[in-house]
């Protein structure tokens, strides 16, 4: 069950946050993360909801991965991201027997925008990005709280 920072943010209400999951095994070396007040334990790794620049600097920090070019390079390729930020499916995992682990995921939350239309004029939008240790990013977005 997340906690009340990755609820919070999951809901859209916390637009100027970023969230980074990152499972245990990516945490290697990096516990002191689990000390801080923006991490919290999720399914198999943890959540850490961080106000906006600092928490794309800590994306980066962590994946050694700009934020904004890794979102860019994901968005290309649909696929799914679980609902909670603690999984999802990589898009290749259909075409052979290479083990698709998730690596890391980043989102941020849009308010929602009646003027843009489709799901942004439902409610506010969760955009998650992911990548599969095969190498492939993916991107899913949904309204937030219908998941």
């Amino acid at each position: 069950m997340p906690g009340p920072r990755t609820t919070s943010f999951l809901a859209g209400e916390r637009p100027d946050d970023v969230a980074i999951y990152l499972p245990e095994e990516t945490l290697s070396g990096g516990e002191e993360l689990l000390e801080t007040d923006y991490a919290e334990p999720a399914d198999g790794g943890v959540i850490l909801v961080v106000a906006g620049e600092r928490g794309q600097a800590t994306f980066e920090e962590v994946t050694g991965t700009d934020p904004m070019t890794f979102a860019g390079s994901a968005m290309g390729t649909p696929g799914s991201i679980d609902a909670d930020l603690a999984g999802g499916e990589c898009p290749n995992a259909i075409e052979g027997p290479q083990d698709h682990q998730l690596r890391f995921v980043f989102a941020f939350a849009e308010d929602q925008n009646e003027e843009v239309g489709g799901i942004y004029a439902e409610g506010d939008v969760i955009h998650a990005y992911a990548q599969c240790s095969c190498g492939e990013t993916y991107a899913d977005k949904w309204v937030a709280g219908e998941r």
